[in-house]
């Protein structure tokens, strides 16, 4: 098992100075955060920047060191971290940085193929829960056995995104061709090989690279190159690629090689294995389908099981859509802290450019709760008042039954956010799966009125057009 680190061991390497710049009360409650894995290092300001502390921060880092090292492929904010895995499980403690996931192109592309492509990458978003979930990277292959081409095809990806690269090929003379123009970048190298590892040592030494070892099917080999750059060359920013196999029974074979990679560095300390693995779901296409998006279907079951399964890094060919939502998605979930559910702070929040003659609507704090209806209640004509009570992180429903959303709460909310100082009448909308609350709290709101809205809050827009607005009308004439 790997050395569990305690609150006063790491107490001695801060400045304790109690400073507070970390935002909390003392070192000591920062240390303890720090092992709980709920601040980080960085937050730390004096000990990164005043010199003193170097000895105190170079000790730290050989102590806090993860099983599993965290790689960074790129420069300053355009960059990827990967790896960085301190357990096997994610209800164990939280996973930090996500998979991280790279769409590729080859230098035999066609110009405006490769140009979208691009486009496509550097564009792409999705918010979901209110985070905003990006494709990371860029592979780009050499299929020419030019470094020529190779080295041109990698400028013109240069000029197109500032994303992180991996270049891609077996021959160090094409991969030095593409460092010579890529370099600044910090390119993660694709790969060190039984046949190359001494060249592409020398290369990424050179070039201050991480490197990326392939050894398909061959986990000795694996072990024994990466023990070699990293005593050998003291080269330590490696990812390791074991190979993916998709093929029927191979993929599970795929899987558990990714299994018992994570479990020797996590419960071994094994270091010769404790890096970043990398997952190539795009060797799908290496035995398409016959219908095409059947093969999109497997390369996105593929990402999304390796994504469970302790890949830190990915490669894709597909760039439709509906294939990478699910791997983004799920990749969103496996990534967000099990001991914390998604919430957002109670309170009062603007929907749109909301006035005094605006509608009120209660939710919970669930965050897919209050983004779902956030955006259903933007719909709402001259916009709306979205008042967040405390429901526990909980859905509406299984918090009105579990009693973690109650009246109590909402009336805290409503009086807390004054409420009742920014709007000219005295109507409340409270979610359809809280009807069992009215009652008690229009007694309790006294000359208010609690009108119980739809349970689905895509019908929002139509509650509030057909029955709010005309009863409020009907009130006031």
């Amino acid at each position: 098992m790997p050395k569990i680190v305690r609150p006063l061991e790491i107490y001695k390497y801060l400045p304790q100075t109690n400073c507070g710049e970390c935002g909390e009360p003392n070192c000591m409650s920062f240390a303890a955060k720090l092992v709980e894995d709920r601040t980080l290092t960085e937050k730390c300001k004096p000990l990164f920047r005043e010199p003193k502390y170097q000895k105190k921060l170079e000790e730290y880092l050989v102590i806090v060191r993860p099983p599993v090292k965290a790689v960074k492929i790129g420069v300053d904010e355009n960059s990827v971290t990967v790896g960085g895995k301190v357990v096997m499980f994610r209800h164990q403690l939280t996973w930090h940085n996500p998979t991280s996931i790279a769409i590729d192109v080859h230098d035999e592309m066609d110009e405006s193929i490769l140009g979208d492509r691009i486009k496509f990458l550097n564009e792409f978003k999705f918010v979901r829960i209110g985070a905003q979930l990006n494709l990371d990277m860029v592979a780009v292959r050499c299929v020419s056995d030019s470094p020529e081409r190779f080295a041109k095809t990698v400028s013109k990806v240069l000029g197109l995104t500032k994303k992180p690269l991996i270049l891609c090929s077996y021959d160090p003379n094409v991969i030095e061709e593409a460092l010579l123009v890529a370099k600044e970048r910090r390119p993660l190298v694709y790969a060190a090989t039984e046949k190359n590892w001494s060249k592409m040592a020398e290369l990424v030494s050179k070039y201050s690279c991480p490197v990326a070892i392939s050894a398909p099917g061959n986990l000795s080999l694996l072990k024994s190159i990466s023990k070699t750059l990293r005593e050998g060359y003291g080269i330590d920013d490696i990812v390791l690629d074991p190979g993916t196999y998709v093929e029927s029974d191979s993929f599970a074979e795929t899987l558990s090689t990714f299994s018992a990679l994570r479990r020797t560095a996590l419960e071994n300390d094994d270091k010769d294995v404790g890096y970043p693995l990398m997952g190539i779901p795009a060797t799908v296409w290496l035995s398409p389908s016959q219908d095409e998006n059947s093969t999109k279907i497997r390369e996105s079951i593929t990402s999304s099981l390796l994504i469970s399964r302790y890949a830190d890094l990915l490669v894709i060919h597909t760039t439709d859509v509906w294939a990478l939502l699910s791997n983004l998605v799920w990749r969103q979930s496996v990534y967000t802290d099990p001991r914390t559910p998604p919430s957002v702070k109670p309170g009062l929040y603007e929907v749109g450019t909301p006035t005094e003659a605006s509608p009120i609507m209660v939710t919970g704090n669930f965050a897919l709760t209050y983004f779902i209806v956030k955006d259903d209640a933007g719909k709402v004509k001259d916009g709306s008042w979205l008042l967040v009570a405390d429901s526990e992180a909980t859905s509406i429903e299984s918090a009105v039954a579990g009693r973690k959303f109650t009246v109590e709460k909402i009336l805290d909310v409503v009086k807390t956010t004054e409420i009742n100082k920014k709007v000219k009448h005295k109507s409340i909308i409270i979610p359809g799966y809280a009807a069992r609350l009215s009652g008690e709290l229009e007694e309790r709101l006294k000359d208010w009125r609690v009108f119980v809205g739809p349970r689905d809050s895509t019908q929002i827009g139509d509650f509030v057009d057909k029955v709010w607005k005309r009863e409020m009308a009907g009130a006031s004439s």
